[in-house]
């Protein structure tokens, strides 16, 4: 584990680990979250990692195990059509590429040095008994539906490991992935201080700049539009994220993980806790 490369060997995985390995020439990575002895929980769609619709499906092929009906897993059977949230053994699950682990809780700095998205984030993971409850969890009930933006298995990993939602809709989701893509696509195409470099360097440097802050600003450790949600309030009322996002009584609320005001929004989705009725107690008794 360092700034060059997360890869580690199957002796150091613990259970709650969020693992990916790289597929197609390192284009994409496949995650999920590893919940031991040789099993880990995933979110896939049916061998499609990405699910366009288009050509691409084709070309970024799957995140599926590698074996089919006519060759099926000793362990895990035929699972190359499964969608949603899955459980396959630890090779299966690796497609034949090599084993990596999320890093959580990294610094400002080290994030930005690690140019490629998807292998870190600012945000704390919680304890591996809750990652392992939220994996377990959504392995019963689901994940909603897969989206390459918004909701796919490095989005999954994440959940499990923080319970971090986007509670907005006019961004991408969780996955580093999908922000790197979008920040540097941004930082081709959106910057007009293109137009003030004179030369290469200058307008090398320019990219890089708007492509690490993107990204920076894109990581869930960081960004506003997050709240923490228990996976049972996710599963019995799936759209209630939806709801909340297009309030203004949220939205004026969204403040980055740990902050004060983030405990207004999880009231907002959670039905009323201890505190709550102790506070209301407390105003009964001086009225």
């Amino acid at each position: 584990m360092g700034l060059f490369s997360n890869r580690i060997d199957r002796e150091e995985l613990k259970p709650g680990d969020h693992i990916y390995s790289w597929r197609e020439a390192h284009i994409y990575a496949h995650h999920g979250i590893y919940v031991g002895e040789g099993e880990v929980i995933h979110f896939t769609r049916g061998g499609q990692e990405i699910g366009t619709g288009t050509i691409l499906d084709r070309l970024l092929l799957s995140s599926s195990p590698t074996h089919s009906a006519n060759n099926p897993c000793p362990k895990c059977g035929d699972q190359s059509n499964l969608n949603g949230v899955i459980s396959s053994c630890l090779d299966c699950f690796l497609f034949g590429g090599h084993l990596y682990r999320f890093e959580y809780g990294v610094s400002p700095a080290f994030f930005i040095a690690k140019a490629r998205g998807g292998t870190c984030t600012l945000a704390p993971s919680d304890l591996p008994e809750d990652v392992l409850c939220r994996a377990r969890y959504l392995l019963e009930n689901g994940f909603g539906v897969y989206n390459v933006f918004k909701n796919n298995c490095e989005d999954f990993a994440i959940y499990c490991k923080t319970g971090l939602l986007v509670i907005t809709n006019i961004s991408v989701g969780r996955s580093g992935q999908a922000a790197s893509y979008v920040a540097a696509v941004s930082a081709v195409v959106s910057s007009p201080l293109r137009f003030l470099t004179t030369s290469f360097s200058g307008l090398a440097l320019v990219g890089c700049s708007m492509y690490c802050i993107s990204r920076l600003v894109s990581d869930i450790g960081v960004r506003r539009d997050v709240a923490k949600v228990p996976v049972e309030r996710l599963i019995i009322n799936p759209s209630a994220l939806d709801e909340l996002a297009n309030t203004n009584e949220v939205n004026g609320l969204i403040e980055p993980p740990g902050s004060t005001n983030i405990n207004e929004v999880n009231r907002l989705i959670e039905p009323p806790g201890l505190d709550e009725q102790a506070k209301t107690n407390k105003v009964t008794k001086e009225e």
